[in-house]
């Protein structure tokens, strides 16, 4: 029987970077965010549905997610109509992921875990973290964002106090080798059984 660890965390905490780590640690990992892309390309499961409720949201058969930012900033209600849409989606893709593979140890990278339920389908959660002011020098030095648009993503999460005060296991992402080291220790819990740090 394989152990699910929920891994989550904030925007610039190093959350992929973490996940990546427990793959080469012999873990298969789920990633949200890739599932989405799946379910947005060409074909995917979410493309039918969102024609349907917000054409204007496609380009060229599969939905754009830089025409959705756009029409979600114009108008917030439009949210809650898309997460009805995609969430039950992911999470049959999560399903789908759990039924097919057969590792020890599934990591599930989530970053809107907490807000969205899914820490109730895991054995335990990881929360990636890191000091606020590393997390704004990375989100920023990537350039894909101002500081506007970076307070407006932290506004919509769960503040990352109340994810470490949740989680099971905490990794802190100041240095790689650091970083490693806590999901080696994390691992050998697991693989023990004790799920709780």
């Amino acid at each position: 029987m394989n152990f699910k660890l929920g891994l989550t965390g904030s925007i610039g905490m190093g959350k992929s970077t973490t996940a990546g780590l427990f793959a080469d640690a012999g873990c298969a990992v789920w990633d949200a965010d890739q599932a989405v892309h799946r379910l947005y390309a060409i074909g995917g499961a979410a493309v039918d549905p969102m024609r349907e409720a917000l054409p204007e949201a496609l380009t060229n058969g599969a939905v754009d997610r830089a025409k959705l930012r756009r029409l979600i900033a114009g108008d917030q209600h439009l949210l809650s109509l898309i997460e009805k849409i995609v969430h039950p989606l992911v999470q049959a893709d999560r399903k789908s992921f759990c039924d097919a593979i057969t590792a020890d140890v599934l990591v599930f990278d989530i970053p809107l875990l907490y807000e969205t339920g899914a820490e109730t389908e895991m054995d335990a959660v990881a929360c990636v973290h890191v000091s606020p002011a590393t997390q704004k020098q990375r989100v920023l030095a990537r350039g894909t964002m101002d500081e506007t648009q970076f307070a407006q993503i932290l506004a919509k999460q769960m503040p990352i106090a109340e994810k470490i005060a949740r989680s099971d296991f905490l990794i802190e992402t100041d240095t790689l080798d650091h970083a490693r080291t806590q999901v080696r220790d994390i691992l050998v819990q697991i693989r023990e059984r004790k799920p709780h740090a």
